[in-house]
């Protein structure tokens, strides 16, 4: 892509990037098309006072803007069209009835010059391949040959008036390359307005990303740690009394089991007791005596009692 001449986007001065970038070089400046404007001018000034200096329409005229050119770097098809016509090229309309009779695949065309509301570029195939020489594009867009067709054709729905260039371009280095490599795009160009928005979104956020990581010397990050742990250590008793009051809890269940055993041992057989599942917890809990099973047994409906109060709260 470097060997290809690209000329980026300088204030209004589209047509001069446009005729830079078809014929590959710097062969046009601002002045030598407004000299070539101003013999357009010129040129119109001397038929219109062929009806008369003193006619109301030459008078009117003379007070008009020049149509080939302005302050702002514009200038006109019919200065482009006297620009090339110095390399022996012309400019055909390319959805004119004339061309389409020919019916020629773009494909085999060497180059396009594209217009929209005073804007213009070049579309030209460099070596086999298509590029799109836009200068408004920070770099050289690939076109595929398949995919050709349809960029006109897009081109021309957008309203875009669309020239072909006839004759033979001048020699240049990217032209001879191309006939010998194909060049491959991984990422197609941005619009140099894009480019500059995106660089100054970058520049905007990096300050704000360094900010939020930014650590403030006025802030004690010890006390922060000291506070943390302090919590840790609370939410870590909380952890232990709630798993002591649930292996409490199931103590007094085995208990109020074994005692309600107790009471009803005689109706009972001992392969029956058997049934019922130990475990060491429960291996004490037998050898308690009567009465303090029962106070076990109070302390787990009244511990029962203030939890279930304690939820419909």
């Amino acid at each position: 892509m470097e060997a290809i001449f690209h000329e980026r986007q300088e204030g209004s001065l589209c047509a001069q990037h446009c005729l830079n970038n078809l014929l590959q070089g710097e062969y046009f400046s601002p002045v030598e098309l407004s000299s070539i404007a101003q013999q357009l001018d010129e040129e119109e000034r001397i038929r219109m006072a062929e009806g008369g200096v003193s006619s109301e329409e030459y008078r009117i005229f003379l007070q008009q803007p020049s149509g080939n050119m302005d302050d702002s770097g514009f200038f006109s098809i019919q200065v482009i069209s006297n620009a090339l016509k110095v390399w022996g090229l012309e400019l055909i309309l390319f959805n004119s009835p004339e061309y389409q009779r020919l019916g020629i695949n773009p494909i085999n065309e060497r180059s396009f010059i594209c217009n929209y509301k005073e804007h213009w570029f070049t579309v030209r195939k460099l070596g086999k391949q298509w590029f799109n020489l836009n200068s408004l594009l920070t770099g050289p867009e690939l076109i595929s040959d398949t995919y050709l067709a349809l960029f006109l054709a897009q081109l021309q729905q957008e309203g875009y008036s669309i020239f072909v260039v006839k004759g033979d371009l001048p020699d240049c280095e990217a032209d001879q390359l191309l006939q010998m490599i194909r060049v491959q795009q991984m990422q197609r160009p941005k619009l140099i307005g894009e480019e500059t928005l995106q660089s100054r979104d970058e520049s905007v956020q990096k300050p704000d990303l360094e900010q939020a990581l930014d650590v403030s010397p006025s802030f004690d990050n010890t006390n922060m740690l000291d506070e943390d742990e302090e919590n840790f250590q609370k939410a870590l008793a909380l952890s232990r009394q709630e798993i002591d009051m649930e292996d409490e809890e199931a103590d007094l269940r085995r208990a109020i089991q074994l005692s309600m055993q107790g009471e009803h041992r005689s109706g009972f057989s001992d392969c029956c007791t058997q049934n019922i599942p130990h475990s060491s917890a429960t291996g004490q809990t037998e050898s308690l005596p009567s009465e303090e099973l029962r106070r076990r047994r109070q302390a787990y409906f009244e511990n029962t009692r203030l939890r279930h109060h304690a939820g419909c709260r």
